[in-house]
């Protein structure tokens, strides 16, 4: 068994980056911090924290850290079954830490309403692709992730969220500049820019093969942002997929256009939750259902 104050000294540590914002956190003195986590380390016989401007965890330290914070999101779970009282606002130090997996246009158009629904957590968000972003939870280092894979990962359930629809966009400009003489076809596609989130993103291809049978794109920009993206496109730098809810105003009032009308992208997402934790993530999974069935539509 471990000892609830050591660990929570390690997880105030982690959370707060430095041994005297940890101490603040807990109302303790940093001497008694250092004593309780130097405790810890005695116990399982390694250092947990690499003592840097912020503190990180090893390897053996993010393992416990992870451990912590579900003791504490179970915990909160029991309290909430028994009916009893449970750390919310004015009390937030006592919060556990949901790390998820999420990808960036879902945290960009619905995410942050199912955040708002959920009481008495703290967030610590990955972003990563939809088609990689259930490597985290296969690797233990996320409780959930959203993913655009049906296929359940080892020791999660999966439940379906819906599609987010994506639009090939560009500028009015941009259209008159690369397409307007020869039309989109594979040797405009392949002269003209193209905006890409990073190396994984493949929507762009996708789009491509799937509407045009086109197998490669032009020049790429790399823009890691999905509200930048929709700038990008709109200030004329290239085309790029776009989900419809960032899109549809610019749409509307003719700052974007569609590349080929009438050809979106459907992504499916999915929401793969640990077992473990399923119980006491249930008012996380049933925020995040409400929040994507008002923007994502049903999977067919």
């Amino acid at each position: 068994m471990f000892d609830p104050a050591q660990l929570a000294a390690l997880s105030a540590v982690l959370r707060a980056g430095s041994f005297e914002r940890a101490a603040q956190m807990l109302h303790v003195t940093q001497s008694a911090i250092s004593q309780r986590l130097r405790q810890l380390e005695e116990q399982v016989g390694t250092s947990l924290v690499i003592r840097s401007q912020p503190c990180r965890a090893t390897e053996a330290g993010e393992r416990l850290f992870r451990h912590a914070e579900e003791v504490r999101l179970l915990e909160q779970g029991v309290r909430r079954d028994l009916g009893l009282k449970t750390q919310t606002a004015g009390d937030a130090d006592g919060w556990p830490t949901l790390r998820l997996a999420v990808n960036a246009d879902s945290l960009a158009t619905w995410f942050v309403a199912a955040m708002q629904d959920i009481e008495g957590v703290l967030f610590d968000l990955v972003i990563d692709d939809q088609d990689h972003s259930a490597d985290w939870l296969k690797r233990g280092e996320v409780r959930a992730a959203i993913s655009g894979s049906a296929k359940p990962v080892q020791g999660c359930d999966c439940r379906p969220l819906g599609t987010l629809r994506y639009l090939a966009t560009a500028s009015p400009r941009f259209m008159a500049q690369w397409f307007e003489a020869d039309g989109v076809t594979a040797a405009s596609l392949g002269r003209a820019p193209v905006i890409t989130f990073n190396a994984k993103d493949r929507l762009q291809a996708r789009w491509a093969e799937e509407a045009l049978g086109i197998t490669a794109t032009g020049p790429s920009h790399w823009l890691p942002s999905s509200h930048a993206f929709v700038d990008a496109a709109i200030a004329g730098l290239g085309w790029g997929m776009n989900p419809e809810p960032l899109a549809g105003e610019a749409l509307a009032d003719g700052r974007l256009r569609e590349v080929v009308p009438g050809k979106p992208l459907d992504v499916p997402l999915y929401w793969h939750v640990s077992r473990s934790v399923a119980g006491a993530m249930k008012p996380v999974t049933d925020a995040v259902i409400r929040a994507s069935a008002r923007v994502l539509r049903p999977i067919p």
